[in-house]
């Protein structure tokens, strides 16, 4: 397309984190998945895109959110009075209302903003154990009450789950031509206890590949919202 070729970083560099989120709050881990997709729009254009894409720009989102929480309910049974809504469950927060932001959907759903640096990475953390109907949701209070956060004495032991997107410039993009970044995100599940962790083994087997599916949407849908509003911006300076 003509006006695509029009298109050029000017946010200015590509800037750089020493330190990731995911290193700094779960360092250690013993699942993980990773994604990525190439993006023809900058950093900024990227960033607002993450924040704003929602649900109904997903195709079959919630039919994936509701697979996703099918092996909760398999491995953990019924509900009990007082759980909480499971966070990957998408039910009460993720499918009610298509024209939310999805990220604040999740942020909705049990999980809490970690870290936060606009056009570089944005990451999420949660704990729980996800392996039940419920998901167990642990209640603590952002990034320094997940750091702080112990399992309570005779508490059943609880996985630590951490999810990102990171934005960096891509390697195949010229300088002088068109804008292109690198939209990753990754997915790190620390589970302390060796009985818990066999059991969110058997669990995670089962999730892992609509997990995956659900991310690789989510992916294609910023990408297109940032792409269409980069190409808007090219159209209105014409």
């Amino acid at each position: 397309m003509a006006q695509m070729a029009m298109l050029r970083c000017i946010s200015g560099k590509m800037t750089t984190t020493a330190e990731r989120a995911l290193d700094r709050f779960l360092p250690r881990y013993e699942f993980v998945e990773r994604h990525s997709i190439s993006v023809r729009a900058s950093a900024s254009v990227v960033d607002r895109a993450i924040r704003d894409v929602t649900l109904g720009e997903m195709p079959l989102a919630n039919i994936l959110f509701w697979l996703r929480a099918i092996p909760a309910r398999l491995f953990g049974g019924r509900f009990r009075a007082g759980d909480t809504t499971p966070p990957d469950s998408g039910r009460s927060h993720l499918s009610g209302n298509r024209d939310q932001p999805l990220l604040s959907g999740v942020v909705d759903s049990g999980f809490v903003l970690l870290w936060d640096t606009p056009g570089v990475e944005l990451a999420v953390g949660t704990i729980g154990e996800f392996w039940r109907a419920s998901g167990g949701v642990r209640r603590f209070t952002g990034a320094d009450g997940f750091l702080a956060y112990r399992d309570a004495p005779g508490e059943r032991s609880a996985a630590r789950a951490v999810m990102d997107f990171r934005i960096v410039q891509d390697s195949a993009a010229d300088v002088a031509g068109p804008c292109r970044v690198q939209l990753l995100t990754e997915t790190r599940i620390h589970v302390p206890d060796a009985a818990a962790r066999r059991l969110f083994s058997w669990y995670w087997r089962v999730v892992y590949p609509g997990s995956a599916l659900i991310r690789i949407v989510w992916l294609r849908a910023i990408k297109q919202r940032a792409e269409r509003a980069a190409l808007n911006g090219v159209l209105a300076r014409a």
